[in-house]
């Protein structure tokens, strides 16, 4: 081999076995920039970022991640709103028993888990309302689409009016008509729900159809990049 191969080889060698970004990562394609997407995390700092309850996050950008554990907040939150979008990110964890959160549509900071959707972040194999791609106690995942702990999953959620799809690596998880949601309290299946507002059971129907969107601080070390989203024109077809 000559001698220049193997100098770049060496270079390239942290790169590829990196558990973290590489050059590549944080960053929008020619198509993706052509077609409108928005980069909401440049891999480098927080800038456009701060915690639900308004501090800055307290935890710095780990190796080109956001990190929300010890953030100083419940969730670290982008300062802008979005309504109909398609959202995706890449997520991992270390721990086979953390979990986290993607929070979306959340009208009230402060009072993020009762005003506004979250899709479940976790490990295992395993379906539910509370496994990896449900949309939090509202809707099953139909597979477990996940990859083992320690790899890369792409997370991606689609918005547009009532309804809210969820796809995991590719494949279609979970999906909700919120208009369906129409009894407080209560599921389409007649399960009950936790949400509720000033204590009172609510119906998902009525939750707001803008936010804001984040990442859940659930005590655990997680790893998020390539925050992306387009914004979804309101006439295009659902």
């Amino acid at each position: 081999m000559k001698r220049c191969s193997l100098v770049a080889l060496l270079l390239a060698a942290p790169l590829l076995l990196s558990p973290f970004a590489s050059a590549e990562d944080n960053r929008l394609s020619p198509a993706e920039k052509e077609a409108g997407w928005q980069l909401l995390f440049n891999g480098k700092d927080t800038e456009g970022w701060k915690c639900n309850n308004g501090k800055p996050i307290a935890t710095p950008v780990e190796e080109g991640c956001l990190m929300p554990y010890k953030s100083g907040g419940y969730i670290v939150m982008h300062n802008q709103t979005f309504g109909d979008f398609i959202f995706k990110c890449d997520v991992r964890w270390e721990d086979p028993k953390c979990n986290s959160g993607i929070f979306f549509r959340v009208e009230d900071p402060k009072n993020p888990v009762h005003t506004g959707f979250e899709i479940q972040v976790m490990g295992g194999d395993k379906t539910g309302k509370h496994q990896f791609g449900a949309i939090y106690d509202l809707a099953s995942t139909t597979k477990n689409a996940g990859k083992p702990t320690g790899q890369w999953n792409q997370v991606e959620i689609r918005c547009h009016g009532p309804k809210v799809e969820v796809k995991v690596n590719g494949e279609p998880v979970c999906a909700i008509d919120c208009d369906e949601f129409d009894q407080p309290g209560q599921c389409v299946d007649g399960s009950k729900h936790k949400y509720k507002l000033n204590k009172e059971p609510r119906a998902v129907k009525d939750f707001a159809r803008q936010g804001q969107l984040g990442f859940q601080d659930h005590g655990h070390k997680v790893w998020y990049k390539n925050v992306k989203l387009l914004p979804l024109d309101k006439t295009s077809k659902e």
